[in-house]
């Protein structure tokens, strides 16, 4: 499937349904937000469909642009788009929308995506969705404005660290300046996604540095954080999520895992890497998915069990 199918599709549609994944970031939130305003833009009527709350580093986005629904609120689209997600259980209850529709998109750049819809299109190589969707949007002949070029910048920022992570090329910086010759202002951009955390988050990286665990003479480093102290601390699921790639900056780490306690029996992978261990086969083994660097899964099991279990796949993986 190419890109240019995508366009034609999208230019026969009238109203869109666009659905990041759940537990959204800044890839997924950015790219949504940047393709309704251009869909928008273009004389149609997009919605982005969400499941819960923005997180607060990109609540700003939403507050600029209130075009966004609960699934309560979703009706008569023709045409569902899913941007970032790797597999159907990451829409999770808006799958409703996709039986519904005639014609159901999925764009992703996870090489592990299962290509649930009617039209995909996967490209591996881009550091973002982001990436993609600004290719979609030139494709469409929709002028990139400020207000686009702001989440499409939120997109690939954040799914690139920063641009500090090896999945950003020379093709990332260029998207980049051409977004920055819109006139965003992307210090108070950068500080609003990198440099601002909430209270709650501040105590779970005070818990993360106590938990820390080195095994294989350090080049692994795992944190744990219960549910107990999520619930001691009023943290909320974002508040958890700016920890995933804590433990691999720890000097000599190679591998970094994060498991959170989601609840009794559930805890939640997430896995980094930094030069040469592939998570995501880690993250298959255990019917996850993502990217080379950056991975995860779900297991229904204690805390205790899935840490085991974790680590000796991870050691696997050193050998």
């Amino acid at each position: 499937m190419t890109l240019n199918k995508i366009c034609d599709v999208i230019k026969g549609a009238s109203r869109v349904a666009i659905l990041p994944h759940i537990q959204v970031d800044g890839d997924c939130i950015g790219s949504s937000f940047a393709l309704a305003l251009a869909l928008n833009a273009a004389g149609k009527k997009a919605r982005v469909i969400l499941e819960e709350q923005i997180p607060t580093s990109y609540a700003f986005l939403g507050e600029e642009y209130q075009f966004y629904d609960t699934l309560e609120d979703a009706d008569n689209f023709d045409t569902v788009i899913c941007l970032d997600s790797g597999d159907e259980q990451r829409i999770n209850k808006r799958m409703s929308l996709l039986a519904s529709c005639k014609n159901t998109i999925n764009i992703d750049h996870h090489i592990t995506n299962t290509k649930f819809a009617k039209y995909n299109y996967i490209d591996e190589k881009c550091a973002a969705t982001g990436e993609i969707i600004y290719r979609l949007i030139t494709l469409l002949e929709i002028e990139i404005t400020k207000e686009m070029a702001t989440c499409l910048y939120v997109a690939i920022a954040t799914d690139t660290g920063g641009f500090r992570y090896t999945n950003t090329t020379a093709n990332t910086h260029m998207i980049a300046s051409e977004l920055l010759k819109t006139g965003i202002d992307i210090g108070d951009i950068n500080r609003k996604i990198f440099e601002t955390m909430s209270m709650q988050k501040l105590k779970l990286l005070m818990e993360a540095g106590r938990t820390i665990e080195l095994f294989a003479d350090g080049k692994v480093a795992l944190v744990c954080i219960t549910r107990a102290f999520i619930e001691k601390v009023s943290a909320t699921d974002q508040d958890v999520e700016g920890l995933s790639s804590l433990p691999r900056q720890i000097k000599g780490a190679e591998v970094g895992i994060l498991l959170t306690e989601k609840e009794d029996e559930k805890v939640k992978v997430s896995l980094r890497s930094n030069q040469y261990v592939d998570v995501s086969k880690i993250a298959m083994f255990f019917d996850g998915g993502g990217h080379q660097r950056a991975s995860g899964c779900t297991l229904f099991m204690s805390i205790d069990t899935a840490k085991q279990k974790v680590i000796e796949k991870v050691l696997e993986q050193l050998i």
